[in-house]
């Protein structure tokens, strides 16, 4: 096989591996992400739940003084109620009077409703507070965590770093620059197996010209449909040989 297919093979096994570190390292922030949101939450609920506590109680102050405001007219009206002369001065009174306790009864109900509902609120708040603190216990253990864990991923990761170091400091430029650019478009996929004359980067059939050269493995032969660099494995030129025969 060429040398150099060879060292992009390598590299390209080398990149693959790099590029597994950051799901690995989002795997691990993953619990910590997780409780860092639900506190968050926590938090914006706590906001939410206090506005509409404020809200019931700026209704409650205005229903508090539309009470004070009909029970005054109660006590003024059964004042005049020795006053009046005639049968429907009475009644009129008598109405006004009625009017009026039901609306004292309808803000009473509505007082009463909306303290049920601040108290219910001020629950929710208290239950929030006390899973935020429960959290940020659950958060410091899981820094400890996270930091073992991360010091030994990146301790894997810079081993790895510096074989592709001394990989490509060996490849000549021109030939790292070729696998640079197809890398930038094609990702992982730079370096792709040939199997049963399939290209594993698009899954094209492959021609018996091309196949022919990826197998004689001579020089760096690229995908005609996907311009992945192509190779193949040692076990697959055995059975190629062995179909042919």
């Amino acid at each position: 096989m060429n040398k150099h297919l060879k060292q992009l093979i390598e590299l390209s096994e080398l990149d693959k591996t790099l590029d597994d570190f950051l799901p690995e390292e989002e795997r691990v922030n993953g619990a910590l992400n997780a409780l860092t949101e639900e506190q968050n939450r926590a938090k914006r609920q706590i906001e939410e739940t206090e506005a509409v506590i404020a809200e019931n109680r700026a209704k409650i102050v205005k229903h508090e003084a539309h009470l004070a405001e009909q029970s005054d007219r109660l006590a003024q009206r059964s004042k005049k109620s020795g006053d009046l002369k005639t049968e429907r001065e009475v009644k009129a009174l008598s109405l006004e009077e009625d009017i009026a306790r039901e609306q004292v009864s309808f803000i009473n109900e509505e007082i009463a409703r909306l303290q049920n509902i601040e108290d219910e609120q001020k629950a929710k708040i208290d239950k929030l507070k006390t899973r935020i603190i429960e959290i940020e216990s659950q958060v410091g253990e899981a820094k400890k965590q996270n930091s073992d864990a991360l010091a030994a991923l990146n301790e894997k990761r810079s081993a790895v770093a510096a074989q592709k170091e001394k990989l490509v400091a060996e490849i000549p430029q021109k030939v790292f620059g070729f696998y640079t650019r197809i890398r930038r478009w094609a990702g992982a996929r730079v370096v792709v197996p040939v199997k049963k004359q399939a290209c594993y980067g698009c899954f094209m059939k492959i021609s018996d010209k091309v196949y022919s050269e990826v197998i004689a493995s001579q020089e760096i032969v690229t995908c005609p449909s996907c311009g992945c660099i192509l190779y193949v494995k040692e076990d697959e030129k055995v059975e190629d040989t062995k179909a042919a025969a």
